[in-house]
């Protein structure tokens, strides 16, 4: 399994550009592959659940320059948790959820990197904004004094064609010069968080900085 993981690795690397960062998916994943995974290299490692982060950060102190990712839906009485283990929250998708972590982040003195998740098309199944949604609410994110948001996050819904997949990455990358030029003091679009094991070679066509891959580097999801 450790020769597995660390040729899927170098594999994915090989298919991607430099400048796109690869940020290895660990939920359910032993503390032991992920130590295989940094070996081979990762740097970024991503959790689902602020309880399973919690579990494994003290046993990767050791590793100091992982930066751990939340990309799993936050509840806001998880926040300050959240805020003391994660660098990134790519999960904030609501206005209530980044006022509620700006205001701690102010108490704790942090600065979390964020992204905000969007859903291109609907998805009764994801959480995020919709595009008229965020548009709208901008203003008020603009007044988050203690967020870095850096960029969107989306996931595309389950059975779209490869067309499909496609566009709803496309129009999250215009969404983002949409954005870009409104040249907001506080919101930054320079990231885009998109693309898993499954669809990730579409993203990186599509302008992702960042790609979130999980069973393509360590095998199928324990349930």
């Amino acid at each position: 399994m450790t020769d597995w993981i660390t040729e899927q690795i170098a594999k994915i690397r090989g298919s991607i550009p430099e400048s796109v960062r690869l940020i290895a998916v660990t939920k359910t994943v032993s503390v032991e592959a992920m130590r295989v995974a940094y070996q081979a290299g990762i740097r970024d490692f991503a959790e689902n659940r602020v309880q399973e982060a919690s579990e494994k950060y003290p046993q990767l102190q050791d590793l100091s320059d992982i930066t751990w990712h939340l990309i799993g839906n936050l509840q806001t009485n998880k926040a300050t948790k959240a805020l003391q283990l994660f660098q990134w929250i790519q999960s904030v998708d609501s206005l209530k959820l980044a006022l509620r972590l700006d205001h701690l982040a102010g108490e704790l003195g942090c600065q979390p990197q964020v992204c905000l998740q969007v859903k291109i098309i609907p998805d009764p199944n994801k959480f995020g904004w919709t595009i008229p949604e965020l548009l709208a609410e901008l203003p008020h994110l603009n007044d988050c004094q203690h967020l870095k948001i850096q960029g969107l996050m989306t996931i595309p819904p389950l059975g779209l064609t490869e067309s499909e997949t496609l566009d709803v990455f496309e129009r999250t990358r215009e969404l983002a010069e949409t954005i870009r030029q409104q040249n907001w003091t506080n919101i930054r679009m320079q990231e885009l968080s998109m693309g898993m094991s499954e669809d990730y070679s579409l993203a990186v066509q599509k302008g992702a900085t960042m790609i979130r891959l999980g069973r393509i580097i360590f095998g199928q999801r324990r349930s």
